[in-house]
């Protein structure tokens, strides 16, 4: 999600759109109950940003899609959630809120346009979530440290279990007040490291769709 924010956009209510009934499973796998997989944030509007890599874009969306495709198999209602903005790239107008290239994702159980933060912010969400029984979440998307990281917080203090997937999740270098620049291998091993054990699970692609 953008840096760039305001009170005006916290106070913003997102719209929940399309909501198609569960689509039958495809293969034998188990379901797993009670989970939701929250995809955060992938839209085209990232690549409008100067930050913008493409480094490690394959293998983020390499790992996305195997959690979106075991999700399904497992029939893991799957959330889209998009981060908009009154101006720029995040606009709905700019045409850029739209999934990220090479994201094979199609009919979500819901999807949220979002002003905040956190995808629970002012979006429903929390609410659509409640409605539904479920009680777990698997958190994706970009970016890592910023709207992943805050969702994961605000979820686990709501009372949700959370499993943050740092495979399936995406950052961009950063430099910080001091000049020194942070990698994306950093960023990511510094938000495990504050999120594990006290807001989430660390786990692995295979790890979210066993349960737990």
């Amino acid at each position: 999600m953008s840096s760039s924010n305001s009170d005006r956009h916290r106070d913003t209510a997102a719209v929940a759109i399309g909501l198609p009934p569960p689509a039958r499973a495809t293969s034998s796998a188990a379901s797993v109950p009670h989970t939701a997989l929250l995809v955060i944030d992938v839209q085209e509007s990232f690549r409008h940003r100067p930050y913008w890599s493409e480094a490690d874009v394959p293998s983020f969306l390499g790992n996305l899609q195997a959690l979106i495709d075991g999700a399904k198999a497992r029939r893991i209602p799957i959330v889209q959630v998009f981060h908009v903005e009154d101006s720029g790239p995040f606009s709905l107008t700019s045409n850029h809120v739209v999934p990220l290239a090479g994201l094979s994702l199609r009919s979500p159980e819901a999807v949220f346009f979002n002003s905040s933060h956190s995808a629970l912010i002012g979006s429903g969400l929390d609410v659509w979530l409640g409605r539904r029984g479920i009680h777990r979440v698997i958190v994706s998307g970009i970016r890592t440290e910023q709207c992943c990281e805050t969702t994961t917080r605000h979820a686990s203090d709501a009372g949700y279990r959370v499993d943050y997937v740092t495979d399936a999740t995406l950052t961009f270098a950063m430099i910080d007040r001091h000049g020194e620049t942070w990698s994306p291998k950093i960023i990511k091993a510094r938000t495990e490291l504050v999120l594990e054990g006290r807001f989430a699970r660390i786990v692995s692609v295979e790890q979210a769709l066993a349960g737990g």
